[in-house]
């Protein structure tokens, strides 16, 4: 069972046997005290100076508590099955303002929001994150406050390098795919402020952002199969962790049960964000657990003098799924590119400093960050680093 079944399954029977007691909960205070009140959340997106990808949801606000260090086991609990059981607005009209000019997007079945906005007006060239306004048109109920939020567009400067793809479970934050009850725990019963990164990430994508000279601003992209509905945990993990902002690209679920497959949500993402900046490469960064290497192979297919290098995190310890990483590999070097399979930060790093992507002093704060954060860890990373090695783009 791969992680991202055996996850659903956890969660989908966990949540099968609460959602009868909250939806019957849910009735008796609808019935008390109305619907819950109507936002638009918007998502990070990201474009060029000529359009942006403008991403957000429609949703009852659940009221989901600010998580804090000391929070309990059960109020986590809670706060993850409020995100779970997630109350969508189905073609609920939202008016898009992007730069002086309005757009009108239509929320789907799922209340999801998601298009090509073009600005009225040149963008300031003196900043990447261009702000978004969001405004619920409608449905519009009698007494209720104006749904409007704010949020953000990445456009990257000129002197961006290349970009970043980075996947984020086991392989930014510690999620444990590879064991259920090791994930389930991380997942229901911990937040953004007890969670754990992998050692010296936070280091390493800082680097990758500055680039070799460290005034690069590369862009960062997450792409993930996480659920729509943890948003708001994962964004606070990477600004707690210190780690660059980027937009998250994450997958649709209907109450744990993810829709689609897992290989077909990734490769379309990636290849929107790569078919709208073509002619930036990019540099891969994902896991072991799961299917990453095989979609980065059929990534560097599709895009073969792009890929800079396929960075690999080994979390699996079956030496079978190492032995077909490698094979795989093979693949990508006929492509011109190169595949580490390494569970070392430092180990990247290195490769990505003899490469030029990166300047020495971001390696030493690789190196520095990795040290601290396993200070006091029972299983620091130890596995082997494989390099195989292609031409390079």
């Amino acid at each position: 069972m791969s992680g991202e079944a055996g996850w659903g399954s956890l969660l989908a029977g966990l949540a099968g046997d609460l959602r009868g007691h909250l939806g019957t909960a849910h009735r008796l205070a609808r019935d008390l005290l109305g619907p819950d009140p109507v936002q638009v959340v918007a998502y990070r997106g990201y474009g060029t100076a000529e359009r942006a990808w403008v991403v957000g949801r429609v949703l009852e606000n659940e009221r989901v508590s600010a998580a804090t260090i000391t929070d309990s086991r059960w109020r986590n609990l809670v706060n993850t099955l409020k995100r779970l059981e997630s109350d969508e607005v189905p073609h609920a009209r939202v008016r898009v303002t992007w730069s002086g000019a309005a757009h009108e997007l239509t929320s789907d079945d799922d209340g999801y929001i998601a298009g090509w906005v073009t600005p009225a007006a040149p963008l300031p060239a003196d900043r990447s994150w261009h702000p978004v306004a969001l405004e619920l048109i409608s449905p519009i109920y009698e007494g209720a406050e104006p749904a409007r939020t704010t949020g953000d567009v990445l456009v990257p400067p000129p002197s961006a390098e290349y970009g970043v793809i980075s996947d984020l479970d086991d392989t930014v934050i510690r999620t444990e795919a590879t064991d259920l009850v090791r994930m389930a725990r991380a997942t229901l019963f911990e937040n953004a402020r007890t969670r754990l990164p992998f050692p010296g990430v936070a280091a390493f994508y800082g680097a990758l952002r500055q680039g070799a000279h460290g005034s690069a601003d590369n862009p960062m992209f997450y792409v993930s199969s996480s659920p729509w509905n943890l948003y708001d945990l994962l964004t606070e993990f990477l600004s707690l962790q210190g780690i660059p902002d980027g937009p998250l690209v994450l997958r649709d679920w209907d109450l744990a049960v993810p829709r689609g497959g897992h290989a077909p949500h990734k490769l379309g993402a990636i290849a929107r964000i790569m078919d709208t900046y073509p002619r930036l490469p990019f540099i891969l960064i994902g896991d072991s657990g799961q299917e990453d290497p095989e979609i980065y192979r059929e990534v560097v297919r599709r895009y073969p003098t792009r890929i800079l290098a396929a960075y690999i995190r080994n979390v699996t310890p079956d030496p079978h799924r190492s032995a077909a990483i490698r094979a795989l590999a093979a693949e990508v070097v006929e492509a011109g590119s190169t595949l580490i399979l390494a569970d070392d930060t430092l180990a990247a790093a290195r490769h990505a400093l003899e490469r030029g992507w990166i300047g020495r002093e971001g390696l030493g704060e690789v190196g520095e960050e990795k040290r601290k954060d396993e200070a006091g860890m029972v299983n620091p990373d130890k596995a082997e680093t494989v390099v195989v090695e292609g031409g390079g783009t």
